[in-house]
Parts: structure tokens; sequence; C-alpha cells
């Protein structure tokens, strides 16, 4: 490699800037595109069920090779081609009942994010050190994906797909923002690398600044993990509990399953009075409490005797309290409520879900959509409330915090429970809407982040499935199949410490705003000395 002391900027544009016939011109447009939308296919690939994490770091340098050096305009193109690439395939789930119309829709809308992203990439892509800008600016965009439009929609954040990979241990450090930056940095870092090899192939003069960037870029954030891996522990702190997770399964999939709830709840009744035939029968040990999915019972107990009789002889027969998922109308109000279930007092607390699902427990917009579709807003006839407090449940003695289905994407969701005292966390889900998609295999991945971001068991109890048992270093103990009755058991460790990404919450991210408002401000100024001096 050739090291000289040049000026910055002097080499960092690797494009030629020389007429070529129009076939030329055409497939110099034509190949930064197609690279740009299969680099994006290739980061969709490396998520769940899939465990090619290390796939995202060649999608994120081929991302970043063919936007660098780059305008804005041709950034906000390619960024959106790269979006599509990447929410296409990962979000087919959302089409599976309701048809494609929803699903590209919500990608059309998603993939604008990460165009944004891909101009602003383009704009720091010409400064020094920018790998880490770049990186920032991508967390930045998720970040905003997050909360707007209609509260948020973090599916795809980079971090829910490192579930198995090196860098997981940062997420115990800063939460999913450091864990994804980690991530991208180190494909545009291996961009950056490969460039400046290229290069010096070439006898093009590469800085010395440059390349130590570069390698810094590429070797730091697995090096950071590893430095962060004493903070991954599946050891207990606060002594132990058996739970059992129950998985009473459906009558059948599709948007219409709970067009039988008396039976989606009687199935999940009997699967405990099974669990509690075994227990009689010392096949497995008792459990300290029970936990059933999200709509275990869509019939409102407080309401409907019949079900409250179900569940109150469920919960008698396997003697001890039970955590279940309802639908619940109370004061004019439509909610999905978790209900703490005494065997012997009955109903004695709740957790109304906070963050409930846009177009699936609510609907924003009805009257447009209404006239685009009656369907589509015949399927949410009434809209659901949002509760206002965190969900942590004392279920024989043990602090159980609830993150119910779609709140497992919401840091906040998730984090909240911990702060007010959660020994460990359920994540109560109905994935049955979706069939057999990668959507459950994408939300279980999320969950196993959750495990090791704030240091916690996880346990994962879903209608369908896959139900599973995570320990507070991600590790996956007990899982069931999809679209069987089934439920497990296991004493799993309690743990009262908080990570530093518990403790820190937000501000990771915000460092990281910071720092990509810093790149993109730098850009900005640059690129308007730059204008001055051609004028001159």
């Amino acid at each position: 490699m050739t090291v000289t002391a040049t000026s910055v900027g002097e080499s960092d544009d690797v494009r030629p800037r020389t007429a070529s016939a129009p076939r030329g011109a055409h497939l110099q447009r034509l190949v930064p595109a197609a690279t740009a939308a299969l680099s994006g296919v290739l980061l969709y690939v490396s998520f769940p069920p899939r465990t090619l994490w290390w796939l995202a770091l060649p999608a994120f340098a081929a991302f970043g090779w063919v936007l660098r050096g780059r305008g804005v305009k041709a950034g906000l193109g390619l960024g959106y081609l790269f979006g599509l690439g990447f929410l296409l395939p990962l979000l087919v789930w959302t089409g599976v009942e309701v048809g494609p119309g929803p699903w590209l829709a919500l990608v059309a809308i998603e993939a604008l994010f990460v165009a944004l992203v891909g101009a602003g990439v383009a704009a720091v892509s010409r400064l020094p050190a920018w790998p880490v800008w770049a990186a920032a600016v991508w967390i930045a965009g998720e970040a905003a994906r997050a909360r707007v439009p209609f509260h948020g929609f973090p599916w795809g954040k980079i971090a829910f797909g490192q579930a198995d990979g090196v860098f997981l241990p940062l997420a115990a450090v800063g939460g999913t923002p450091l864990l994804g930056f980690a991530v991208v940095l180190c494909g545009f870092g291996l961009c950056e690398v490969i460039r400046l090899a290229v290069d010096a192939r070439r006898a093009r003069a590469v800085r010395r600044s440059a390349a130590l960037t570069a390698l810094l870029g590429l070797a730091v954030p697995p090096l950071a993990a590893l430095a962060a891996l004493p903070l991954v522990s599946d050891k207990a702190e606060t002594g132990t509990a058996t739970v059992a997770v129950i998985q009473g399964n459906v009558p059948r999939a599709g948007l219409d399953f709970n067009a039988q709830r008396r039976a989606v709840l009687d199935y999940h009744a009997r699967e405990t009075e099974r669990l509690a035939a075994r227990v009689k029968a010392g096949k497995v040990p008792r459990p300290d409490f029970v936990l059933w999915p999200e709509n275990s019972s869509d019939i409102d107990p407080f309401a409907n005797a019949d079900a409250r009789v179900v569940i109150d002889r469920a919960a008698k027969a396997i003697g001890v309290p039970v955590s279940v998922g309802g639908v619940v109308a109370r004061d004019g109000k439509l909610l999905n409520e978790q209900i703490l279930w005494d065997p012997e007092k009955g109903p004695v607390d709740t957790y109304d879900k906070r963050q409930i699902q846009p177009f699936g427990e609510y609907l924003p917009l009805r009257s447009l959509l209404d006239a685009i579709n009656e369907d589509w807003t015949g399927m949410v006839r009434q809209d659901f409330s949002r509760g206002g407090e965190p969900g942590v449940f004392t279920l024989a003695g043990v602090k159980v915090g609830l993150a119910t289905c779609y709140e497992a994407a919401f840091d906040w969701a998730v984090r909240d429970t911990v702060t007010h005292g959660a020994q460990m966390i359920s994540v109560p889900s109905n994935n049955a809407t979706f069939d057999r998609s990668e959507m459950t295999y994408q939300q279980l991945a999320m969950s196993r982040i959750r495990a090791v971001e704030h240091s916690r068991t996880v346990t994962v109890p879903v209608t369908s499935g896959v139900s599973a048992i995570i320990l507070p270093d991600g590790t996956i103990t007990r899982k069931t199949g999809m679209f069987v009755a089934d439920s497990l058991v296991q004493e799993v460790p309690l743990r009262s410490s908080e990570t530093p990404a518990t403790r820190l919450g937000v501000l990771p991210e915000i460092v990281l705003l910071l720092v990509a408002a810093g790149g993109l401000g730098w850009a900005v100024a640059a690129a308007a000395r730059g204008r001055r001096a051609a004028a001159v």
C-alpha cells in the first residue's frame, strides 16, 4: 500500500468523470441501482429465521460503495432501492391475510426513511472517517422510523437481526442503537478497507489517516463486543423461579382465528389442566406461576360468566397464579389486557397494552381507508385504547415485566418494566394472524435481544407458536413448534442488577443522533465552501 500525506478529500471520489457512450452511461446508472437493491435483499437474508447475521456486513459494504461520493439526489434514489430490497421481503408477512395492498403501502412508506438515510450517507461520504458519520446517520433513520408515523414502526432495526451474532453483547452496553451502530459501522468500515485496497492496487495515493480509520471501523466493533462479554450472564442474582408457558393453539390460522374465541380459550384452559395432571403425576415440576399468551381469552371474563368459570377452573387445577391475555371492555374502552388470575381470589391485577398496533388494533385515517376499501375498516370495527402504566405483575413473589407482542419492538416499552423492578420479562403474543410466516421468528429474535439488553430471562407465550423460554444471555432453552398445543416448564434465573443499557436508556441513541447531526452539518458546510470557491 502506498501511503502519502495528500490533502483531505484529494482522492475521495474514485469515480472517473469521463465521457461515455449512451449505452455505457445507461449501464453506469443501472449497476449502482441494481447493487443497492440487491444489497438490501442481502440484508434481509441476514435476518431470522436464518442465522446468517454476518451478511449484514457485506450488505452495508455494498450500500456504502454505491453511495460514496454521490450527490444527495442520487443518494435518495439508491437509498430507496436499498430500502425496498430489504423491507419488501422482510415485511411480506403483513400481507398474508389482508392482501398485497397494505404490505406494499407499508413498505413504500418505511422505505422513505431509508431513502433519507441514503441521502445522508451520500452527503457525509466525502468526510474524513465517513463510516462513523454514515453509521450514525443510519441509526438516526431508525430512531425516526421507531417514532413516526402513528407512533412508529421499529420492525427491521439492524439490532434485531443480530441475536446469533458476535456483536450481541453490545446490546447490554447501549441497547439496540449501539448494537445496530456497531454492525453498520463494521459494514461501512469493510467498504472503506476494500476501497483503499483497490486504490493501492491501482497505484493511487492512500492517506495514512484514511487507512487507519478504515481498519478501526472494521476492527473496533467486534473488539468492543468482546470487551462487553462480562456483561452477559445467565447466573441467578435473586434466586430462581419455575415458570410454565402455555401454548394452547388455535382452531385455524388467519384473521378469522378469533371467530372461534371460545375454542381458543378452551384450548388454553385444557392445556393448563393437562399440565396440572402431569405435575400431579410427577412428570414435571410444579411451576410457581403460569403464563398464557395474548388473546388467549378474547371473551371478556369480567363480563362473561362462562369465560370466568373456564379460567378459574384452569387456575384452580394448576394451583398457582396465571397471567391471562384477554380482550376487555371497560368504561367504554376496548383494552388488550393481561389479567393476573389468582387460583383463590380470581382476577387481582391487570396490565393494559400501551403500544397498540396501527391498522391491527386501531385504524388511523379510518374515514380515508373506509373510502378506499370497506373490508379493511371492517376488520377493526372498534379501536383499542392505550394503557398508561408499565406492566409488572407480582407472581408468587416474583416481579414479572410485561411487554405484549408488538411492544417488544419498542425500546422504552421493555426497559421501563425493568426500571420498575421486573426480575424477568414476559412477551405474551398472538401470531396466529400471520400463519407460518417469518414474523414469529423475527419477533422471537427481538425477545432474545431484549434478554441480553436488560440481562433478564424472557418468556414468550404465543397462541400458536413459536413459544419459548430465553435465558438472560439470549439462549433459547425451550421452545414449541408452530400450531401445536404444548407447554414449557423450566426453572429460570431471576436477576435484579441493571445493565448499562438499562441505566442509560435513550442516552446512547441521543449521542448517536448528535454524531449524525454533526456529520451532516459538517458535510453541508463543506459543500457550501466548495460552491463559494468554485464561484470565485
